[in-house]
């Protein structure tokens, strides 16, 4: 698909008149007339306003002339994962599970590893297949090829200790010791919670990305913990096989 055509398709799919989009992008009318013709492109600025406006990558606006790829963990990037700045704006070099909101999630290339072995592990990759093919790809990436550059110093491992501390210091029956916590987007662990006035309720954003881990009861059973925090509050949950039937343990506000 061409500029002109996705634009138009955005355009219209939001609802908006040409006049309507050339005022939030700080355009003239004729100016997204002029795009949907295929007379020109926007510029370097204006896309900028576009991908914001429309939460579409720049690739995306210009027909993806290029398969985006992570520069941190190697996976191919769409706009659904794209991972965004803090002002809101899209960072087409990382996915969301690798770069949340103006922060690097990853500083051990090893820990990265671990958790992508168990997504690749399956009819394309064994494990040992997995671990070799990621030991190779990710030195060539460009976040690890500038880690110095880019890391902050233990920063952000600093936050996931002390988050940690403060999940294993409630002493939730049944629940491990929390050793580990990893970037998991809203979307994937948002799940619906019943309250005790029979209506359910959803606590997470389906956009942010939050730290988490599932860890298998100490008590047995088919049930396991799910473990999400941030800056903000601190949630321990159970659910059954595929997050069904979810029950809230804790919602504890930091």
């Amino acid at each position: 698909m061409s500029t002109k055509d996705v634009i138009y398709e955005l355009r219209t799919k939001n609802g908006m008149s040409q006049d309507e989009l050339a005022a939030k992008v700080f355009v003239t009318r004729q100016a997204v007339s002029r795009w949907e013709n295929g007379d020109t492109v926007p510029n370097t600025e204006t896309l900028k306003l576009l991908s914001k406006l429309f939460n579409v990558s720049i690739n995306t606006l210009l027909g993806s002339p290029h398969q985006l790829i992570c520069q941190c963990c190697g996976m191919p990037l769409d706009d659904s994962i794209i991972s965004h700045e803090k002002d809101g704006s899209l960072n087409e070099d990382y996915c969301q599970w690798c770069y949340a909101d103006g922060t690097y999630t990853y500083s051990s290339m090893d820990d990265l590893i671990d958790v992508c072995v168990r997504h690749m592990v399956g009819e394309d990759f064994t494990e040992d297949q997995a671990r070799e093919h990621l030991k190779r790809v990710l030195p060539t990436l460009d976040y690890w090829k500038r880690y110095e550059e880019l890391s902050d110093n233990g920063q952000f491992e600093a936050f996931k200790r002390q988050l940690m501390d403060e999940i294993n210091a409630l002493h939730v029956e049944g629940l491990p010791k929390v050793e580990s916590l990893n970037a998991l987007v809203g979307s994937y662990v948002n799940l619906e919670y019943p309250l005790p006035s029979g209506i359910k309720v959803k606590f997470l954003n389906d956009g942010v990305t939050y730290l988490g881990n599932q860890l298998e009861s100490e008590l047995g059973g088919d049930r396991c913990f799910g473990v999400l925090a941030n800056m903000d509050f601190i949630l321990i949950c159970t659910y059954a096989e595929g997050g069904s039937d979810p029950e809230l343990v804790l919602y504890k506000k930091r």
